[in-house]
């Protein structure tokens, strides 16, 4: 039986992760309150994120900014988009 959480993006119940996505406090936090399916949201989110501000994620500040928008994303007003983003039309419009 999959193991379900209260998820905070959600507001409702969903099937959690497996196991902590993250090592540390931030990892367990996710884990305990975060969906599957949120946490592939956040996922695609961040690869916009990443692309768009440039993110080197093997540096400090990369992974302060990465981190930063993810408590943002999950429990703050929500991480978004650099004003100039504009996405790419779905293949086959």
């Amino acid at each position: 039986m999959a193991r379900t959480v209260q998820c905070i993006k959600l507001g409702r119940e969903a099937e959690g992760l497996e196991k902590p996505p993250l090592k540390g406090p931030l990892g367990q936090k996710v884990f305990e309150n975060v969906s599957k399916q949120a946490w592939t949201q956040w996922l695609e989110h961040s690869k916009m994120l990443i692309n768009e501000f440039r993110l080197d994620l093997t540096s400090e500040k990369g992974q302060q900014i990465w981190f930063t928008e993810m408590e943002k994303f999950f429990w703050g007003e929500g991480s978004s988009a650099p004003p100039d983003f504009v996405p790419e039309e779905p293949k086959g419009s």
